[in-house]
C-alpha cells in the first residue's frame, strides 16, 4: 500500500519556512491533524479539512482516514519525542511518509555551540521532573524539552536541592520564529520566573561541594538510599546486577524489593530498562518511592503486596530478582513460571533456611551457586581487624528453551488452595489469610502513568517549535 499519511515536521516560522515537499503535501492533503497551535499556523488558502487531537489523545479518527491523502503536523523532527515516533509503532513503513524540519535540539546545539552528539536530552513533557536527576553529573550537558513556562524555576530549586546550583542554565524560547529569545543565569541565582512556554533548557552541570556523586557503575553508595536496613549492601549489589546483566527494553521483578535498590539500578543500566518492585511493608514502600525519585527512575513501578500473591496479572518479565521471601511457599515457583524464556532468575539468602531452599531449587533446574564473604577492616583497640559481614548465598539460573511463561496466578491458586484447606498446621493457614490480604491490598504506584499529559509522544511534538 502506497503512503498515504504524510508527516510535516513545522517549526516556528510556520508554514513560510516549510521545503517545497512539505507544502505540496498539505496542499494535495484532504484533511491535516495537528494540535491548535500548529493548525492555526496554516493559510486560509489550504482546503483541507483542519482536525485538532482528540483529548484524550486517541489516533483511531486519524487511521480512519486511510482512504485519503492526509497529513499530520507535528514540530521539528516527528521521529524526535514526537508523534512520528508513535505513528511509526502502529504504521507499516511504505503507508508513512516523514518530512523532518530541524528540532529543537538542533536549533539549541546550533545557538550554543555544543556538539549536539555530546549532550544528554530529557524531555518533561508528561514526565515526573525528578527524571533529570539521573544526569546529573558535573561537567555533563544536557538538554531539557520543558512542560510549560514554569518549568525553568522548576528545575533551578531541584539543582539547588542536589548540590547542583553553580549549574548555568540557559533558557531558549521559541526557537525558530520571530519571538526567539535567550535567558542565561545560575541555578542558585535563578529568578526568570515563568517564561513562554515554548522553551528548552540548556543545562551546563556544575557540581557544588558536597554535592552526591553517583557514578554511572552499578553499586551506588548504601547512603544513596534511604532504608530500615534491609538493603541489599554496595558490593553484593554490583554482583547481583552482573548477574542479572540488565538489557535495553528488559522489565525487571524486584520481589521483596526493600528499599528497591536492584530494580533502581536496573533502570538506570539503560533509559528503556524496566522495573516493578514488589514490597509488602508500608515504610519501605516509602523508601522506595523517595529513592526512585532522588536517583533519577520515577518509572520504577511500585506493587505494594506480598509475593506470591501480588505477582497476580504482573507482565513478563526478563530477569527476577529475589532478595527476601525465597522460603515463603510458591515465591519461587511462581517466579519461574512468570519468567520467559531465556530470562534470568537470581536470589540472594542469608539464612540457612534460604541457603537449602535455593541449594534444592538449583537440584531441579540447575544454575550456579556462589558464597559472597566479604569483610571491612574496622579499628579493634589501638590497631584494626577484619570484620566479616553475614556470608551470602547467590543463586543464578536461565530459563531454558521449552520452559515457556506461564501465568503465576495457578501456582497462586495451587498454593492458595493448599494452605487454606490444611487443618495440621496453622502457620499454613497464617500463611493463605495474609496472602488474600496482600492480594486485595496491591496496587500500583506509577507517577509516570499519572502525569497531566495523557500522550508524552504527542505532547513533546506539540513542544518543539
Amino acid at each position: 500500500m502506497p503512503a498515504w499519511l504524510t508527516v510535516v515536521g513545522i517549526g516556528d516560522d510556520g508554514f513560510a519556512g516549510l521545503g517545497r515537499a512539505a507544502r505540496r503535501a498539505l496542499l494535495e492533503a484532504s484533511v491535516v491533524y495537528g494540535g491548535e497551535r500548529h493548525l492555526a499556523m496554516l493559510p486560509a488558502r489550504l482546503a483541507a479539512r483542519r482536525a485538532a487531537w482528540p483529548r484524550p489523545f486517541d489516533l483511531a479518527p486519524l487511521l480512519a482516514e486511510r482512504s485519503g491523502a492526509v497529513c499530520v503536523l507535528a514540530s521539528g523532527d516527528p521521529m524526535l519525542f514526537g508523534v512520528g515516533a508513535t505513528l511509526a509503532r502502529q504504521l507499516p513503513a511504505g503507508e508513512l511518509r516523514v518530512l523532518p524540519a530541524p528540532s529543537s535540539l538542533s536549533l539549541a546545539a546550533a545557538r550554543l555551540g555544543w556538539p549536539l552528539q555530546d549532550v544528554a536530552t530529557v524531555s518533561l513533557v508528561g514526565r515526573p521532573l525528578p527524571t533529570l536527576n539521573a544526569h546529573l553529573h558535573d561537567g555533563a550537558r544536557v538538554f531539557v524539552l520543558s512542560a510549560d513556562g514554569r518549568t525553568p524555576a522548576a528545575l533551578a530549586e531541584l539543582l539547588n536541592a542536589r548540590g547542583f546550583g553553580a549549574t548555568r542554565m540557559s533558557v531558549l524560547e521559541h526557537l525558530g520564529g520571530e519571538l526567539e529569545r535567550r535567558i542565561d543565569g545560575r541555578a542558585d541565582q535563578w529568578s526568570g520566573g515563568e517564561v513562554a512556554a515554548l522553551n528548552l533548557v540548556a543545562l551546563d552541570c556544575r557540581a557544588t561541594e558536597g554535592a552526591p556523586r553517583l557514578p554511572l557503575t552499578c553499586g551506588l553508595p548504601d547512603d544513596a538510599f534511604r532504608h530500615d536496613g534491609q538493603l541489599t549492601k554496595r558490593d553484593v549489589r554490583a554482583i547481583t546486577l552482573a548477574r542479572l546483566a540488565p538489557a535495553p527494553g528488559e522489565l525487571l521483578w524486584d520481589v521483596g524489593a526493600g528499599s528497591g535498590s536492584i530494580g533502581i539500578e536496573w533502570m538506570r543500566a539503560h533509559p528503556t530498562c524496566r522495573a516493578i518492585a514488589i514490597e509488602g511493608h508500608a515504610e519501605r514502600q516509602r523508601f522506595i518511592e523517595h529513592n526512585r525519585d532522588a536517583l533519577g527512575v520515577p518509572g520504577l513501578q511500585l506493587v505494594a503486596g506480598r509475593a506470591p500473591a501480588a505477582l497476580r496479572g504482573l507482565p513478563v518479565p526478563d530477569a527476577v530478582f529475589i532478595g527476601g521471601g525465597a522460603t515463603v511457599p510458591g515465591v519461587l515457583e511462581a517466579c519461574w513460571a512468570s519468567l520467559r524464556e531465556g530470562g534470568r532468575l537470581v536470589a540472594n539468602a542469608v539464612t540457612l533456611q534460604g541457603e537449602a531452599a535455593l541449594a534444592a531449587w538449583r537440584e531441579r533446574h540447575g544454575g550456579t551457586l556462589t558464597r559472597i564473604a566479604l569483610a571491612d577492616a574496622q579499628p579493634l583497640g589501638g590497631f584494626d581487624t577484619w570484620r566479616q559481614a553475614l556470608p551470602i548465598t547467590l543463586l543464578d539460573v536461565t530459563k531454558p528453551a521449552g520452559g515457556g511463561a506461564m501465568n503465576a496466578a495457578n501456582i497462586i491458586d495451587t498454593i492458595d488452595g493448599t494452605n487454606s484447606v490444611s487443618s495440621t498446621n496453622p502457620a499454613n493457614a497464617t500463611n493463605a489469610t495474609n496472602a488474600t490480604n496482600a492480594t486485595n491490598a496491591t496496587s500500583v504506584r506509577n507517577p509516570a502513568n499519572a502525569a497531566s499529559v495523557t500522550n508524552p509522544a504527542v505532547a513533546d511534538s506539540q513542544h518543539e517549535p
